[in-house]
């Protein structure tokens, strides 16, 4: 029976004397753990599903769940491996004084199991006391009404179990690898390993510096937004494998040139901190290139939400001009004329009258750009889509007279004039020529026209093209029913009003006239071609719910990567401390003083520490372009809004990291001075 609690005791024991290292491990588990039922907590909900829009914020979270035990399971594993450094020394003293592998597994085994235990109970116990104040938060930005019964998701109590138990029981196995594979001589020695001085690898801090140098180029030549989501991804991975490849080898150079800089590294705080960071820098570097790529996650993913959040009105009046919309597929007098007294029927029965009509006629076609001219073969469009920067645009085609009605405008055109208005970039060409068709000389560009909402879906720009007259939309109309035969693009008339009454007024108006649409479309079967019938008070609340979820989910996923990035720096300065105290020593020993302890100190951790964030703050701001022409997909046009939320985010952050930087630059001093 003693012999069966010697391991867990010894395990205790372990984990007491190591409490510097393993109380913030296991505050991180139990965060991670609490942030992942809440998340799970708010997916399985009922009573956030039958919300008005709760199925869309449940979607977005659920996709949250899977990120959270992913970037767990990668986060706990790089962090563990500081703990495990810790413990080799004291691993390596058991084995020597006769304790096998085999019981130094167990005390492992049982180490995992009570932060396990420990991580679990107080993660879920917080995951269910916060879950109903995000239920509430939730609630709010759904505009439901709130419920005060307070539930426990046993689904995701038993999900959060068995997740995390996979996590830890792989990261106990690679504990044992480590362990099972060194002598009790390297296990011994292990606080000193990799300490030779390194040499500049000058190859791969140049690899670095151009994969950096592509991906910064990629990221601010691209325009097209479609395009950018996909270089959006290869950049990132560019600059991630850059990130770590120039603070790694990169940062030995840089010692190294320091170095030989003797009016600067013969300097008592300089000299110390220098030579102590090129000794290191390898693991340092790697410690520091995950806080950087940390740092640039949470700017991104705070910044992109929060604007979308912030937007979302705006980018909801773009997707809906009007309160109500009809768009009917064919400029047909008859079945336009049947529409429309559709809807001054079902406006006399509800007794309102439309405000701000907007009615015109419109052609859509897609093509694809190769300077000025305009490709609409659809295999020769695909071949475009291959390249790295595919020019695919959305053509709507209305004639100069509805141009002049809706913008009060005077414009006359010729045979072969246009007017030109481009969305979501730019047409710097005098002339647009059509496949088979012709060249249009450009006339003029107009500095601005009516928002349709079907530009504010698309995923590719638009290019509004006013041409002389109809019989020009028509002939376009033939060319591609000719080339697309039956995936071709149709007429359209668009007819769009306000209405002034309340929102739930609104929603039963879209209601009747969809009802009423539907009666004529069965009355007219062969002549229909197509309506659809947009109301965005009906769908303003599934709107939210999307941006909602991503704000929500963001603001999670930030507080879980900024917890990630203080873990690894206090991990970092601690570790550091406790190696470099004996070496300290030795030099005040020698006749440094503690003001000059403290200056090489402050030289080190200031050099180092806020290296992260100016590199994290770089990538921020070459980024800035093709994140801002990603969010232009979801709507979010306002690029001076998207710059204010990021500097707000940059110097939020920058504030917080200093804080850290300060109190980790004391426990560093408190070790090494002997203090602690």
């Amino acid at each position: 029976m003693t012999q069966m609690l010697l391991y867990p005791k010894l395990a205790v024991n372990g984990i007491k004397k190591n409490r510097r290292t393993y109380l913030p491990y296991i505050l991180t588990c139990s965060g991670m753990i609490m942030m992942y039922y809440i998340v799970s907590f708010l997916t399985l909900s009922s009573f956030v599903g039958e919300m008005k829009g709760g199925d869309y914020m449940q979607l977005i979270l659920y996709f949250g769940c899977g990120v959270m035990v992913v970037f767990s399971a990668i986060f706990l594993f790089y962090t563990n491996s500081f703990l495990i450094r810790r413990r080799k020394t004291e691993f390596g003293l058991y084995n020597i004084l006769g304790m096998d592998k085999r019981n130094i597994s167990r005390i492992l085994f049982w180490e995992t199991l009570i932060i396990y235990a420990v991580s679990m109970a107080a993660g879920i116990s917080c995951g269910i006391l916060f879950s109903k104040l995000a239920e509430l938060a939730l609630t709010r930005m759904l505009g439901g009404t709130a419920s005060y019964v307070f539930n426990v998701e046993l689904k995701s109590i038993v999900h959060a179990l068995v997740y995390y138990a996979v996590i830890f029981l792989l990261i106990m196995i690679n504990s044992l690898r480590q362990i099972h594979l060194a002598n009790p001589i390297e296990l011994m020695h292990s606080e000193s390993s990799g300490e030779k001085p390194p040499k500049a690898n000058y190859f791969l801090a140049i690899i670095g510096a151009v994969l950096l140098g592509i991906a910064y180029y990629m990221a601010v030549v691209i325009k097209q937004p479609v395009s950018a989501i996909f270089v959006f991804f290869i950049s990132v991975i560019m600059v991630i494998a850059a990130t770590y490849l120039l603070f790694i080898a990169g940062s030995v150079a840089v010692c190294r040139a320091l170095q030989k800089n003797k009016g600067y590294y013969y300097k008592t705080n300089h000299f110390i901190s220098v030579s102590r960071m090129a000794y290191r820098m390898k693991r340092n570097g790697a410690g520091l290139a995950s806080i950087c790529i940390l740092s640039t996650m949470v700017l991104v993913t705070l910044s992109s939400t929060i604007c979308l959040y912030i937007g979302e009105e705006d980018m909801l009046r773009q997707r809906y001009p009007r309160n109500i919309v009809i768009d009917t597929y064919t400029t047909d007098e008859k079945l336009t004329s049947l529409t429309h007294g559709a809807v001054e029927k079902v406006l006399d029965e509800y007794g309102e009258t439309p405000e701000n009509v907007l009615q015109y006629s419109y052609l859509d076609i897609s093509g694809g750009f190769e300077e000025d001219n305009v490709i609409l073969d659809p295999d020769r469009i695909d071949e475009l889509s291959n390249s790295l920067d595919p020019d695919i645009r959305q053509l709507f085609i209305v004639t100069v007279d509805d141009y002049n009605r809706l913008m009060n405008k005077n414009e006359t055109l010729s045979d072969g004039e246009v007017i030109v208005y481009p969305t979501k970039g730019d047409y710097g060409y005098d002339t647009i020529t059509l496949d088979e068709y012709g060249t249009f000389t450009v006339k003029a560009r107009a500095e601005d026209f009516v928002d349709n909402g079907v530009d504010s879906m698309q995923m590719v720009p638009s290019l509004f093209i006013f041409v002389k007259d109809e019989a020009v939309v028509k002939e376009l109309y033939e060319l591609q029913l000719g080339i697309y035969g039956s995936a071709h693009s149709y007429m359209h008339d668009y007819y769009g009003f306000d209405l002034s009454c309340d929102e739930d007024r609104q929603t039963d108006i879209g209601n009747a006239l969809f009802d009423e649409i539907s009666k004529i479309k069965e009355e007219y079967p062969d002549d229909w071609t197509g309506v659809s019938i947009d109301c965005a008070a009906k769908d303003r609340t599934e709107f939210y719910a999307m941006y909602g979820g991503l704000f929500f989910l963001g603001i999670l996923l930030g507080a879980v990567f900024i917890a990630a990035a203080v873990l690894i720096m206090y991990y970092k300065q601690v570790s550091e401390g406790f190696e470099d105290k004996s070496r300290y020593e030795i030099l005040s020993k020698v006749g440094m003083t503690k003001k000059e302890i403290r200056q090489s100190i402050n030289s080190q951790v200031l050099t180092v520490f806020f290296a992260p964030l100016i590199a994290s703050g770089v990538h921020m701001a070459f980024a800035f372009g093709i994140i801002a022409r990603m969010l232009s997909l979801f709507g979010l046009t306002d690029a001076g809004l998207f710059a204010i939320v990021t500097l707000c985010c940059f110097g939020a952050f920058g504030a917080m990291y200093t804080a850290v930087y300060f109190i980790t630059s004391r426990s560093y001093f408190r070790i090494v001075s002997g203090k602690e």
